[in-house]
């Protein structure tokens, strides 16, 4: 059994694992997965279907992720929804940097996963320049089911244990890249657009 001060030092990991503390930790990724506050950060199209997300119609309250958080002091979940430009990804990592720890990033769209169309000087080309990214969900805007299944995605790792073992490995984040869900197939998009 590891001692107080190493317990105290590095929580969880100082110790040994057992019957119980094996039940512990699955426990807190238990809990972690099911009480992830989302940060407030739209900064394009994209914002309006994370906006479309909270709303009553897909009930994230059943994610306990009812409440996007103003403060990134009381949020762990980034949802990175839009274009990141030059001038504000210094904002967007300071907002990173003071969110408590264990923290995570979703990347909402392909403007923020890899700049979209936006391929010139004032855009990031790729939030992950900036923040480690966990989930990337595609899409331009992917819709709230797309974003609900990188959430769901995004718990499952968290809850595994994944990304922690992830994250004090190589530093960076999981990087996983999900399959849109909101029913805008390429098909679909053309005869749209031929109406």
């Amino acid at each position: 059994m590891g001692t107080f001060a190493d317990v105290q030092q590095d929580g969880l990991g100082g110790l040994e694992h057992n019957f119980v503390t094996g039940q512990l930790e699955t426990l807190v990724n238990w809990s972690r997965a099911r009480s992830s506050w989302p940060a407030t950060f739209g900064l394009a199209c994209c914002a309006i279907e994370m906006m479309a997300t909270g709303g009553s119609h897909y009930d994230l309250a059943r994610l306990g992720m009812e409440v996007f958080r103003a403060s990134p002091r009381q949020a762990d979940v980034m949802i990175v929804a839009g274009r990141v430009s030059q001038k504000m990804a210094p904002v967007l990592r300071q907002i990173y940097d003071q969110m408590m720890e264990p923290k995570w990033v979703i990347s909402m769209g392909v403007c923020a996963s890899s700049g979209g169309m936006f391929n010139n000087y004032a855009i990031v080309q790729g939030v992950d320049q900036v923040v480690p990214v966990d989930v990337y969900a595609p899409g331009c805007p992917p819709g709230p089911e797309t974003l609900l299944h990188a959430i769901h995605t995004l718990h499952a790792q968290i809850e595994n244990g994944e990304l922690m073992r992830r994250r004090a490995a190589s530093g960076s984040g999981a990087g996983i890249v999900i399959e849109q869900r909101d029913g805008q197939g390429e098909s679909q998009l053309v005869s749209l657009g031929r109406r």
